[in-house]
């Protein structure tokens, strides 16, 4: 990403991706050969957490009553899988037999 010398403006790669344009003022600058890859589109990723890394990963541990086995403790984590607006989720994992299980704000 680059930013307008001129108006501080968000600036897009031009035709043929070789200079950067700013559509607020029109000020065209080259591309300089040592600034790496880049892109034009915004990428999100999303990190899904593998059930049997999650003591490698370092989750934390809390007391949680698993469904399945009656275990006491659960590794937990955080995930937003709804609409902005709406509360988080939180997964629990537990550490014995490592079943997983989520629990919502409803």
């Amino acid at each position: 990403m680059k930013f307008c010398d001129e108006c501080g403006s968000m600036m897009k790669a031009g035709e043929g991706a070789d200079h950067w344009v700013c559509d607020a003022c029109g000020y065209e600058v080259g591309r300089e050969t040592d600034e790496g890859e880049w892109t034009t589109e915004s990428q999100v990723a999303s990190e899904i957490v593998d059930v049997s890394d999650a003591e490698d990963k370092g989750l934390p541990q809390t007391a949680a009553h698993c469904p399945e086995c009656g275990n006491d403790r659960a590794y937990w984590y955080m995930q937003q899988i709804r609409s902005a607006d709406e509360s988080e989720t939180r997964f629990f994992v537990c550490t014995e037999c490592e079943h997983k299980w989520r629990e919502d704000d409803h």
